[in-house]
């Protein structure tokens, strides 16, 4: 994989988010649940996509944290126009594990 430099790292802006809504999304090709992610401040709440039904439940997520890539155009999915990349990692499987803070860290935090 390539080197980037550190202003190319910077040109992503990944935050901190608060799931407020999830439900099903049955007509995607995979697996997937629509989300409304709220930032704070002028980002606000956005909407997102993720294959993520293997571990998570739309009805256990809103309240959950996670961390989002929010400056990428937004994405048609299907019906659906996903607006933010909510970030995770594989497991063993391949399944996604999401991404969140270790500890309590506001909404609409960068990281860095």
């Amino acid at each position: 994989m390539a080197e980037i430099s550190f202003d190319d790292f910077m040109k992503v802006d990944i935050r901190v988010g608060v799931i407020t809504e999830a439900a099903p999304y049955p007509e995607a090709r995979k697996p997937a649940i629509k989300l409304w992610v709220d930032f704070g401040g002028d980002i606000g709440v956005k909407k997102s996509s993720a294959q993520i039904t293997n571990y998570y439940d739309p009805d256990t997520l809103p309240g959950r944290k996670v961390m989002a890539v929010v400056n990428f155009p937004p994405r048609q999915i299907g019906k659906f126009m996903s607006e933010v990349l909510v970030l995770g990692v594989p497991d063993e499987d391949g399944e996604v594990i999401l991404l969140k803070p270790d500890l309590d860290a506001p909404i609409g935090g960068r990281l860095f």
